[in-house]
């Protein structure tokens, strides 16, 4: 063992040093060569808020040893990583994608491919996810359990991509924005999961969980991309939505739900649902129940940019682009009152509505509406990591996945810097390295 430390001092007392000496002493030599040594200009300690200058990430395996400064010491032999002139930041979490979804067919148009089509474009839109800087994402609904094996085949070592925790199949009221409502009668096109009932939606959340849930998505309000439903309207009980979050929690799962509506957002905080997506038409009565409650807000401001420009030309019909108008501004104005109200918020961006890989461009109109740009990296990351009740994601600490991203200048003054991530890190491998 000496000689693994020929020529190494501990110039002075460190606790993540210490650490790392004792992980040696169990694993070896060995364990020296695997360890890598991340150094940077500043890092964003998004707990505080405070850049950190010249700071050091120890890393071994997949996981961070120790978080220190430059000129600590640390073995012999580790891979030294220097992202001269850029800020550290941990992964970023969008707690809403649709990875199975591609915004280029809307309407109808999607009808010419095979059902497995979208399986595979899983797979690209996961690789340019984890290239944009999302090392962990929450897939909040897809088709044929999409999400769960494109999960296995990433945490399997076949693809690259993000951390993925998955829904499988969201689920909601027949006929409602969770249902299939673009098919007449004769074609019998429904989702498997339609719940009329508590006894119904309690059966639901056993049997996704069942195949490989990981969180229970529901649809509580009508919505903007399905027929015959107002995203307004109410089209899960309170009673419904109260079986579905008490047998979630029974079995360790978080409830994320798709409401629009005001009273829709308000029954569901009630019923004890974790999330609220979309939230685009909340009244003072309900900002004030998610705070009372400890509900997350997750409120995708961005994408309508994109669905306004691009949505016609895609196939959406005029119906859902009617809708989409009509609840933009309002869910911006929204999510300001949320905000300046002190609300839990987290980021969620319902990507799959627009091109998967443009994440990060929400960070900017977050601002816009009232965060600051550490308020919104915040959203992407420790609080995010709160809401999924994780502790090995969403900050640069001892213990926790190395996920790091890195920027060139001052996230924390331009936050635009996060659209385009030149290095990227995922569980101590480097994916992406464009600096």
């Amino acid at each position: 063992m000496r000689a693994a430390f020929r020529g190494y001092r501990l110039l002075k007392p460190n606790p993540g040093a210490v650490a790392l000496l004792a992980l040696l002493c169990v694993h070896g030599v060995a364990a020296a060569q695997a360890i890598k040594v991340v150094t940077a200009d500043r890092l964003l300690d998004v707990r505080t808020g405070r850049l950190v200058e010249r700071p050091q990430v120890v890393v071994q395996g997949d996981r961070i040893v120790s978080v220190g400064y430059v000129g600590d010491a640390v073995p012999a032999g580790a891979v030294r990583v220097d992202l001269q002139g850029m800020t550290l930041l941990p992964g970023l979490i969008d707690m809403h994608v649709h990875l199975d979804s591609d915004p280029s067919y809307g309407g109808y148009t999607g009808l010419q491919f095979s059902d497995r089509f979208w399986s595979v474009l899983m797979v690209p839109n996961a690789q340019k996810t984890l290239m944009a800087g999302f090392t962990t994402v929450r897939n909040v609904g897809s088709d044929a359990w999409n999400d769960v094996g494109l999960r296995q085949a990433i945490d399997a070592g076949k693809l690259v991509g993000p951390r993925v925790v998955t829904a499988g199949y969201s689920f909601g009221a027949t006929g409602g924005h969770c249902d299939s409502t673009y098919f007449p009668p004769s074609m019998d096109e429904k989702s498997p999961f339609n719940a009329d009932g508590p006894d119904e939606a309690r059966r639901a959340v056993r049997t996704l969980r069942k195949y490989g849930a990981q969180v229970i998505k529901i649809c509580a309000t009508g919505g903007v991309f399905s027929r015959n439903t107002e995203p307004g309207q109410q089209q899960l009980s309170f009673d419904e939505m109260k079986a579905i979050a008490d047998d979630a929690h029974m079995m360790g799962l978080k409830v994320a739900a798709h409401a629009h509506g005001a009273a829709g957002i308000k029954e569901a905080i009630r019923a004890g649902i974790d999330t609220i997506e979309h939230a685009s038409l909340i009244d003072d009565e309900g900002i004030a129940l998610a705070k009372k409650h400890g509900t997350w807000l997750s409120m995708d401001i961005y994408n309508t940019d994109y669905t306004q420009a691009e949505g016609a030309k895609n196939g959406v019909l005029e119906d859902n682009l009617r809708k989409d108008r009509e609840i933009a501004e309002v869910q911006r104005q929204g999510f300001r009152r949320a905000h300046a109200a002190g609300a839990k918020m987290i980021y969620g961006t319902d990507a799959g509505v627009y091109p998967h890989g443009d994440n990060g461009k929400q960070f900017a109109v977050m601002v816009r509406y009232g965060m600051t740009p550490t308020e919104a990296i915040r959203a992407a990351t420790v609080d995010a990591a709160q809401a999924l009740g994780r502790e090995d994601v969403g900050a640069i600490e001892a213990g926790r996945y190395a996920d790091l991203v890195a920027v060139p200048g001052d996230p924390t003054r331009d936050v635009r810097l996060l659209e385009s991530v030149p290095f990227v890190m995922k569980g101590g491998d480097v994916v992406k390295n464009t600096r």
